[in-house]
C-alpha cells in the first residue's frame, strides 16, 4: 500500500513497438449519409492526441474506427509496421459489473490472461495508481461518477495497452473528479502509453495535449501541436470552433 500522500505508481512503460497509427482512404456513412472522409491521417505514437471538433464532426466514430469496434465502408487503419498493438478503451458512461472494486479489475486481469500468482500485484498496483485502493471491498455500483470513471480506466489498463483510447472521459463530471481523472491520464501517458483522447473539455485538451486532430463535418481540417493550435489555428473552422468555446486553462 502506498504512503499517505505519496504519489500513486506510475504504470509500466508500453512496448515501444506499436509505431503510429496511419489511416488511409477511410470513407464511412450511414442512411445515405457520408459521416466521415479521410484520405490521409498519421497519429504520432506516443504522448497524447487530442481530436476535437463540433457536434457532428464524427470524433467518437473516428475513435471507434481506429479501436476497430467498427469497420469503415471503405479505407484502412494501422499501427506501425509490427503486429497489432494491445489496445485499451473507456467510454462516456463506462458499463461495470455488478461486483466490488477490487473484483472489477481483478476480472480483467483474469481475462487478460494474467497469471494468477501476478494478479494479487498486479491488482494493488492498480488499485493505488487509480486512488481507489479504499474503495477495493466497495461495490462499483455505489461510487461516485469520477471513482466509476478511473475504475473503468484501471480495468482497460489491466490489458497494459500501448494505445489507449478514451472518449470524453471527464464529460458530467465535477471539477474535482475530473482533475482526478486528469492526473491518472497524465501518469499513463507518462508510462509510455499512446493516449487518444475524444473531448469537448478544451482547458483539458490544451493542458495534456501534445496534438490535436480537428475535424469537421467528418473531414480532417487541420492537425498541429497542441500549443500551436490553441495559439494559432490555420483553419477558418478551427478558429470558429475556438471563438465559441472558450478555453479555461
Amino acid at each position: 500500500m502506498a504512503e499517505p500522500g505519496a504519489e500513486p505508481p506510475t504504470p509500466p512503460p508500453a512496448s515501444p513497438g506499436c509505431g503510429p497509427i496511419r489511416v488511409s482512404g477511410v470513407r464511412h456513412g450511414a442512411d445515405g449519409r457520408l459521416l466521415l472522409c479521410i484520405d490521409r491521417l498519421e497519429i504520432a505514437s506516443g504522448g497524447v492526441s487530442v481530436i476535437l471538433g463540433p457536434n457532428g464532426a464524427g470524433k467518437s466514430l473516428l475513435l471507434r474506427i481506429l479501436h476497430g469496434m467498427i469497420r469503415p465502408d471503405e479505407g484502412r487503419v494501422s499501427f506501425g509496421e509490427g503486429p497489432p498493438c494491445r489496445q485499451g478503451m473507456v467510454f462516456q458512461n463506462p458499463v461495470l459489473l455488478r461486483r466490488s472494486t477490487a473484483a472489477n479489475i481483478s476480472y480483467a486481469l483474469r481475462v487478460q490472461g494474467c497469471p494468477r500468482h501476478r494478479r494479487r500485484l498486479r491488482l494493488r498496483e492498480l488499485l493505488e495508481l487509480g486512488g481507489l485502493a479504499g474503495q477495493a471491498r466497495q461495490p462499483a455500483r455505489t461510487l461516485s461518477g469520477g471513482e466509476r470513471q478511473r475504475l473503468a480506466m484501471l480495468r482497460a489498463l489491466a490489458a497494459e495497452p500501448e494505445v489507449l483510447f478514451l472518449d470524453e472521459p471527464t464529460s458530467s463530471l465535477d471539477p474535482a473528479a475530473a482533475q482526478a481523472l486528469e492526473r491518472l491520464i497524465r501518469r499513463v501517458a507518462g508510462g509510455g502509453t499512446k493516449v487518444v483522447m475524444v473531448t469537448h473539455d478544451l482547458g483539458l485538451a490544451s493542458r495534456l495535449g501534445e496534438e490535436v486532430i480537428f475535424l469537421h463535418r467528418g473531414r480532417v481540417r487541420e492537425q498541429s501541436a497542441a500549443a500551436a493550435f490553441f495559439a494559432a489555428p490555420r483553419s477558418t473552422e478551427a478558429r470558429a470552433f475556438l471563438a465559441l468555446n472558450q478555453v479555461r486553462r
